[in-house]
């Protein structure tokens, strides 16, 4: 495989929606990229998808990304056919007025925009907001039965029409990088074991999961089934140098700088020294961060699941989070690829994460 075809994956990966609880088709997508380079896969009831390499072997170890993107649902169809909308997942109500949107319906996608007044018209001294009261979308319809007859009806899911770009040849643009970027690098990992013919002393487990954004689901329900004894989890983060961000309070990650590793409860001390450790050894670059009760990732689904599973987390840095123009550095996703494989490449058979000897 040359590395033009892993970028028209990627690409064709991002552009193709993928809706928290409607994962199905990116889910497909994904899969068919990654059964060349696995042994074996399954797909839970929800839609979390698996490869497996080495599925008989009893130390399981697994790499995880979230699949799904925030989106809106039909929530409301007046009368003279606006649409209004209710969040599925994080999704944005003060960067909705202006952009085209995607309605899916079993007739297939019907297009719209999220329509607002003009500047001229709107009351100066009482600027109107985008709210989810007031936020509306428009599909070229006068009434409520024109929308029906379009097969549009309150449950249909609506995603932002934006697509795939490169920026200054140095990063990639595109909705849904949270975290359909953390889907390709894992698949990337296990792509350069397959094609440098690594043999693994344990089980791998390469978990795309379902629903995080609302309440990290899938990963809950295939940790359960799978019982992993190692979690290594891959999120985004923000960079906080992009404007408007406090790093007294949300710490200090910039894009090229390397992944970021994060301390917190949920994350295992001696595993994430092992990947420090790693880190360190091969001239990955690195950031560090913090997190408080929880990291509001799957890592916390893992490391609290069954027994307890050791875990940690490999975050991307990530500018404009849950807009249409989220942005990653190439270089930092190519360091997370890399870290992640150097460590499962070192990483012993059986290995014990505990504290207590």
């Amino acid at each position: 495989m040359s590395d033009t075809d892993n970028i028209k994956f990627l690409e064709s990966y991002l552009n193709n929606p993928s809706p928290t609880g409607f994962e199905k088709s990116g889910q497909q997508l994904w899969l068919d990229y990654l059964k060349p380079f696995v042994d074996d896969w399954f797909a839970d009831t929800y839609g979390t998808a698996v490869g497996v390499i080495n599925p008989d072997h009893p130390y399981k170890v697994v790499i995880e990304a979230h699949a799904d993107e925030i989106s809106w649902f039909v929530n409301y169809i007046s009368d003279d056919g606006y649409v209004y909308v209710r969040r599925n997942g994080g999704s944005d109500h003060q960067i909705a007025p202006g952009k085209r949107v995607n309605v899916h319906t079993n007739n297939g996608m019907v297009k719209g925009v999220f329509g607002w007044p003009a500047i001229h018209v709107r009351d100066k001294d009482k600027e109107d907001k985008p709210t989810l009261k007031n936020i509306f979308i428009d599909l070229g319809c006068s009434s409520k039965e024109e929308v029906l007859e379009l097969g549009v009806h309150v449950g249909c899911v609506i995603t932002f029409e934006a697509t795939y770009m490169e920026l200054n040849d140095k990063y990639f643009v595109s909705r849904a990088l949270d975290n359909r970027i953390g889907g390709y690098m894992i698949a990337e990992v296990v792509r350069r074991i397959h094609e440098n013919k690594d043999s693994l002393p344990f089980g791998l487990y390469i978990v795309n999961s379902v629903q995080e954004e609302v309440g990290l689901n899938g990963a809950r329900m295939i940790a359960q089934r799978i019982k992993p004894n190692l979690a290594i989890v891959t999120d985004v983060c923000h960079d906080t140098h992009s404007p408007m961000y406090d790093k007294t309070s949300q710490g200090d990650q910039k894009c090229g700088q390397g992944p970021v590793l994060t301390y917190g409860p949920a994350v295992h001390n001696n595993v994430l020294n092992m990947i420090i450790d790693t880190a360190e050894n091969k001239n990955i670059p690195f950031q560090r961060a913090a997190a408080s009760r929880s990291t509001g990732t799957d890592t916390d689904a893992f490391a609290y699941s069954n027994e307890g599973v050791a875990s940690a987390l490999v975050s991307l840095p990530l500018k404009y989070m849950h807009t249409t123009v989220e942005m990653v550095h190439k270089q930092d996703v190519e360091n997370v690829i890399g870290l992640i494989y150097e460590f499962l490449v070192q990483l012993p058979e059986a290995h014990d994460f505990g504290y207590l000897k």
